[in-house]
């Protein structure tokens, strides 16, 4: 992202140098995957609010998560895909400075969300390519030395609670397996818990990458697909992955199926 314009309030986006011989098709995929996020969470938040049996804390933490897919990737797809289509690519800058905003409340809530969903699982198995903050950054002509320790701070405080605290849940649930031994409660701890480990090391993943591509010299193109991956990886699998590992949830879908298509 650069200030290109002589109008200081415009700033030029970027985003992928294609061969234009890719550019639809890459739109076509963008628009394709911006959709099945839309339709399952979607899908996921009118089943939970519809079903009263689904009525409970942990499908509202799921609730949540959708909801925070479905406006962070709203944040940053739409915007992409049109550019795709565009030869300039502008954006204002009080555009820019609210997509980063909204991009870093996705991130804070799904750390945040998932962490809360991990003290859950603890509590029933031992009785659980668009504007951000660094981007805005490298285009400031001041210091912008407090912000960039800040943001460290934040991150770090941000990664290390969920961290701390997701680590600390699972070692009593390992704790408690071993001590218990048994079969059933073993069973049912990793059903419980592969689809949150999962989700977790997906999003800890994407979002490591954003910050070491944003941190150190490296490939542009990389640090773009790793900015995206941090929206979509997670949204995608999300509604997927807690459908096939959450019996009540599965059931459910598959009696909604089973009534649509009589």
């Amino acid at each position: 992202m650069d200030n290109r314009t002589e109008d200081g309030n415009m700033l030029q986006i970027e985003d992928f140098a294609l061969a234009p011989q890719y550019i639809y098709p890459v739109f076509f995929i963008l628009l394709f995957t911006y959709l099945i996020i839309m339709i399952t969470n979607t899908g996921v938040m009118v089943l939970i609010a519809t079903e009263r049996s689904l009525q409970q804390p942990m499908y509202l933490l799921f609730c949540n998560l959708s909801f925070n897919d479905i406006m962070g990737n709203t944040n940053i797809l739409p915007k992409i895909m049109s550019h795709l289509l565009l030869s300039e690519r502008y954006i204002t800058y009080a555009e820019c400075v609210i997509q980063a905003f909204c991009s870093h409340i996705y991130g804070t809530a799904a750390h945040t969300i998932l962490m809360v969903m991990a003290f859950d699982r603890c509590r029933s198995v031992i009785v659980n390519a668009y504007c951000d903050n660094a981007s805005l950054f490298k285009l400031s002509c001041e210091d912008v030395s407090i912000n960039n320790i800040y943001g460290l701070i934040f991150t770090a405080l941000l990664f290390g609670s969920s961290m701390g605290s997701i680590a600390i849940t699972y070692f009593r649930i390992v704790t408690v397996c071993l001590t218990k031994k048994s079969k059933e409660l073993n069973s049912k701890a990793l059903q419980t818990c592969a689809s949150h480990v999962a989700l977790y090391m997906i999003m800890l993943w994407t979002g490591f990458s954003t910050i070491i591509t944003h941190r150190f010299q490296m490939s542009s193109v990389f640090r773009k697909l790793a900015s995206v991956l941090f929206h979509v990886v997670p949204a995608y699998l999300n509604p997927i992955i807690y459908a096939v590992h959450t019996k009540e949830l599965k059931s459910k879908i598959i009696q909604l199926f089973c009534s649509v298509c009589k």
